[in-house]
């Protein structure tokens, strides 16, 4: 089962959904979806990799967001944070957020894993979202992790958690940090489970979350992979659609359900 997709020379993507794809999808009973930095990038989100700009040029995300990093600098890592919140506050859920809200609507049951910190899948309105990478909207205490919605602005930078006076982060997953339990437990249980499995905008090598596709596979799901680049590594079994997700998830969702059949769910 293999799409036959890509750009037709001047930027456009054109895309064919095999009809076995589309049956499958139709037929799914519960969908798990993990979204990549891709998908965030159509909605002129950065990438973490790519480069900087004006001030933050000179520095390495990489050497930023670590516990270290904060130890040594607290402002620094913390005033870096506020800026890539004011590239998240200006960008809007794209037609990839709003393919996979329809899809949520569509199916049975369904799961939606991402490794974004951004907030765009509930911002377009999907309900049932496990953020593996935490959420760069939150603010949790250093010292034991506990999220705190609410502080006394002091001037001071960072601020501190008012009941404990613990310095305040972003609650983001830092490098050499784990993966929040609840979370991760709960996206391999989805995977475990699910027939239809979509891997979109991610370049399939952070791990764990880069098993969840094969983990699906291996208990019997149909895996589907939606990128610009489709890394090697993924299984051959797999059905490769290579363009934007948000071109290829909206003509997904439309194969499945045309339009004269909205509503009709």
């Amino acid at each position: 089962m293999q799409g036959n997709d890509g750009d037709d020379g001047e930027g456009r993507y054109r895309v064919d959904i095999p009809a076995e794809l589309v049956e499958t999808i139709r037929k799914a009973r519960h969908v798990v979806v993990l979204t990549g930095a891709g998908t965030s990038a159509e909605s002129g989100v950065p990438t973490f990799r790519e480069a900087q700009t004006g001030l933050w040029a000179q520095y390495d995300p990489q050497e930023l967001a670590t516990p270290q990093a904060f130890q040594r600098n607290p402002r620094l890592v913390w005033e870096w944070y506020a800026w890539r919140r004011s590239l998240v506050a200006r960008a809007q859920p794209n037609p990839g957020h709003a393919a996979l809200v329809e899809l949520e609507q569509r199916v049975p049951q369904f799961t939606l894993i991402t490794q974004n910190v951004d907030g765009l899948h509930q911002r377009a309105g999907s309900q049932r979202v496990i953020e593996l990478h935490g959420n760069i909207a939150r603010t949790k205490r250093f010292d034991d992790h506990v999220v705190v919605e609410k502080w006394k602005e002091t001037g001071e930078v960072p601020p501190r958690c008012p009941t404990t006076g613990s310095l305040l982060r972003p609650d983001v997953v830092w490098f050499g940090e784990m993966l929040p339990e609840p979370a991760l437990r709960a996206a391999m249980d989805a995977a475990t489970t699910c027939d239809l499995f979509l891997s979109v905008g991610t370049s399939g090598v952070v791990q764990p979350a880069a098993s969840l596709p094969l983990i699906a596979q291996q208990a019997g799901a149909t895996l589907v992979v939606i990128n610009l680049d489709v890394t090697p590594h993924v299984s051959p079994r797999a059905c490769h659609l290579c363009g934007p997700s948000g071109v290829v998830l909206p003509s997904l969702v439309q194969a499945a359900w045309p339009v004269e059949e909205k509503g009709d769910a």
